[in-house]
């Protein structure tokens, strides 16, 4: 009778009987926690990219209402005039005003 063969083991599993601490990181201190819909690390630009998003986001619906100038923008945010000018760019092209 033929011994089977043994199953192999995946690569990307986790070693047994290690203890995963949930340390968080330098946005909140534990990941089981935490508001952000993805993690930081996994994100391209990391938490830094998904915070612009958020603030670009904000700039866009303000520059949208055509009350606000791209100045006070610009004090608002803490943001240089040039900076605001390409994000409505960028908004501009993808036609989110």
């Amino acid at each position: 009778m033929d011994t089977p063969l043994p199953l192999p083991l995946r690569i990307d599993a986790l070693p047994e009987h290690t203890d995963y601490a949930d340390t968080g990181c330098k946005l909140y201190p534990s990941c089981l926690q935490c508001p952000l819909p993805h993690c930081h690390f996994d994100e391209p630009g990391g938490s830094a990219a998904q915070l612009r998003g958020g603030r670009d986001a904000t700039i866009l619906r303000l520059a949208a209402r055509g009350d606000v100038t791209v100045a006070r923008l610009a004090e608002m945010f803490g943001l240089s005039r040039r900076t605001v000018f390409r994000v409505l760019r960028s908004g501009r092209e993808r036609g989110e005003i």
